[in-house]
């Protein structure tokens, strides 16, 4: 199977890539940058195919993919940066990167007949209520500017396409990249105490447990939306950093405060991210490990660095 993955010089994108060559796959990996820009850790996307593409050109995405046809895109690549994207200078090339650059991918996969995933996020939600949010739910009500770029992504591919996989996600982690975990054990090392808040709640996802699940799906036609996050149940972010302070044996202590008292975040966020991951199971796919398994894992590879 031929395999083109866009966004490599990110965590998920650089995890797949990995997944890819594990099962002796054919991937060629993509990203901005002239040359591939993240981990050189001697893995799949330092020495598989990689090639510099921008998703916002659609002529340059539909001569990458006519060349390469790949059997399945996983499309990774995304402007994450949730509140940088509220800047009013800012929100158009958001939207030129998740809605449109996603378009340009789902209307190549469509003329070369490839397979498509695309990465969402539970984001596309208000964020309302306390229920788990079902990933054929259709109340979509994203509270920024992100959310509403990735939600147009969803719209994009599902008109485009019948063979894709929409995988909404949350709280992602990963080595090759900046995330929550990292930025808490990089803070618990140099401050005696740190505020978080404890009134957003769902589930972290670990690139890596993802990864294996995307080259799962990849390897079927059970296609439709999905949430995949790692299992354990749902946490705040204030009891995710109580359980990474205590696996890396930090005494840092951890203050739990609201939202509103913590302040400083420019772009509104949900208080319910909890995803119905149900639907993996009922369609023959393998959950994710829990959570604290993923945590503990993650640690012990960043101790190492």
């Amino acid at each position: 199977m031929k395999v083109l993955v866009t966004g490599v010089g990110g965590q998920l994108g650089h995890d797949v890539m990995n997944e890819l060559a594990d099962r002796k796959y054919e991937g060629t990996g993509t990203d901005l940058s002239k040359v591939y820009s993240g981990v050189a850790d001697g893995t799949a996307v330092t020495v598989m195919p990689y090639v510099s593409l921008d998703i916002t050109d659609r002529d340059a995405v539909f001569a990458a993919v006519r060349e390469l046809a790949p059997d399945a895109v996983v499309h990774c690549a995304a402007w994450t940066a949730v509140d940088l994207a509220e800047d009013p200078d800012k929100r158009e090339l958001v939207m030129a990167i998740n809605a449109g650059g996603t378009k340009n991918i789902a209307d190549a996969c469509k003329e070369n007949n490839s397979k498509m995933v695309y990465i969402s996020t539970d984001y596309v939600f208000d964020g309302k209520g306390t229920c788990p949010w079902e990933p054929d739910c259709k109340d979509y009500s994203p509270l920024n500017v992100y959310g509403k770029s990735k939600l147009e992504g969803e719209l994009a591919v599902s008109k485009a396409l019948n063979k894709y996989f929409i995988v909404r996600i949350a709280w992602a982690f990963g080595t090759n990249g900046n995330n929550f975990i990292k930025t808490m054990l990089t803070v618990g090392k140099n401050h005696d105490t740190v505020r978080v808040v404890n009134d957003q709640i769902g589930t972290p996802t670990y690139t890596y447990d993802l990864a294996r699940l995307l080259v799962d799906m990849i390897e079927t036609e059970k296609y439709g939306y999905y949430h995949a996050t790692n299992e354990g149940g749902y946490i705040s972010w204030y009891d995710l950093t109580c359980e990474i302070y205590r696996q890396a044996g930090y005494t840092t202590k951890v203050i739990p405060v609201t939202t509103e008292e913590y302040g400083l975040s420019k772009a509104a966020r949900p208080f319910n991210s909890r995803l119905d991951k149900s639907k993996l199971v009922e369609n023959g796919f393998k959950p994710l490990p829990h959570w604290k398994d993923a945590v503990a894992r993650y640690i012990e590879q960043w101790q190492r660095q």
